[in-house]
């Protein structure tokens, strides 16, 4: 083969070995920072791009997603001069490659002390009470002071999170003391209002026995008075009834009587009957129809006919 052709082929390979070196590929949210000669070049995005050899160069590989950095426990000092250790957790994301490359030489590590710095400072204006109970607005002031001092640098902070408060062991101690003495002191207004709400329960409970027991008692004798009142309505109907009966019956007997015509010998028997009441001696007025006074005459007479002859034949 000739050797210029051997050449020819050699140079071909090394260009082709040169072109696919300089193939980049930049992935789903991240970006590449280009240099050339040492001067910043341009920022590529999402995509394929190619280098000149030996002119440019990728200086960082940058991930544009939201990150989160912990830092370490920072100690800090209270306004009521309490030392205390706080660690902090920060949400950050770079907005400005350029400035994130450029700005800062170690931004990780500036955002640190910046943050210990800032920590330090607010934790300074406030008590141990306050700083124990103010976590949101601790939050806010240092994501604002952190936002933008790192703006320079192409960082955005997105939210700062208090992890953990630690004060003083014999601090802890006393809190845990008094917290235990807020839990007890709750458990027993718990209990007493527990107990007055039982009492209450219980007296009502009582009240609406005595008021149902009361309303029964009512309501049982206001049935009896009207059984009562029905049994007398019911008699009084009964006896009613029942002399309506007699009196019906005797006119339906004087109706019967009147119809037959009786004779004088029924009247006659009738009569000595009624003389008959009028001689046991039980009845003290009576009334006897003229019809019957003959007959009483006779009758009267007879009697002292026959007394007459008892006595002669006793002589």
């Amino acid at each position: 083969m000739h050797p210029g052709l051997i050449a020819l082929i050699v140079i071909g390979v090394v260009v082709l070995i040169l072109a696919i070196c300089n193939i980049h590929i930049v992935p789903q949210a991240h970006a590449y920072v280009v240099t050339r000669l040492g001067a910043y070049l341009a920022t590529w995005k999402t995509g394929v791009h190619m280098t000149l050899p030996f002119l440019d160069q990728v200086s960082k590989r940058i991930n544009m997603m939201e990150q989160v950095v912990d830092f370490p426990p920072q100690p800090v000092i209270t306004k009521d001069n309490v030392r205390m250790q706080i660690d902090t957790v920060v949400f950050y994301q770079i907005t400005d490659c350029k400035l994130y490359t450029y700005g800062v030489t170690n931004p990780i590590f500036a955002i640190e002390n910046l943050t210990a710095t800032t920590l330090r400072n607010i934790i300074g204006d406030l008590d141990l009470d306050s700083t124990l109970t103010s976590r949101d607005i601790i939050n806010s002031k240092m994501r604002a002071i952190l936002d933008e001092a790192t703006d320079m640098w192409g960082i955005k902070v997105n939210r700062v999170e208090l992890k953990n408060i630690m004060p003083p062991k014999e601090i802890q101690e006393a809190m845990e003391k008094q917290m235990k003495a807020e839990r007890e002191r709750r458990e027993a207004i718990l209990r007493a209002e527990g107990e007055r709400n039982s009492a209450i329960l219980v007296a009502e409970g009582r009240k609406q026995s005595m008021i149902l027991e009361a309303e029964a008692e009512k309501q049982s004798a206001i049935l009896r008075a009207e059984a009562a009142k029905e049994k007398k309505i019911r008699e009084a109907e009964g006896e009613a009834e029942a002399i309506l009966k007699v009196q019906e019956a005797t006119a339906a007997g004087i109706e019967m009587i009147n119809r037959v015509a009786p004779g004088e010998g029924y009247i006659a028997i009738k009569g000595l009957e009624t003389l008959a009441k009028v001689g046991d001696g039980k009845s003290t007025k009576l009334i006897i129809p003229s019809e019957l006074q003959s007959l009483a005459g006779l009758v009267s007479s007879a009697s002292e006919v026959a007394k007459f002859g008892n006595e002669g034949s006793a002589e």
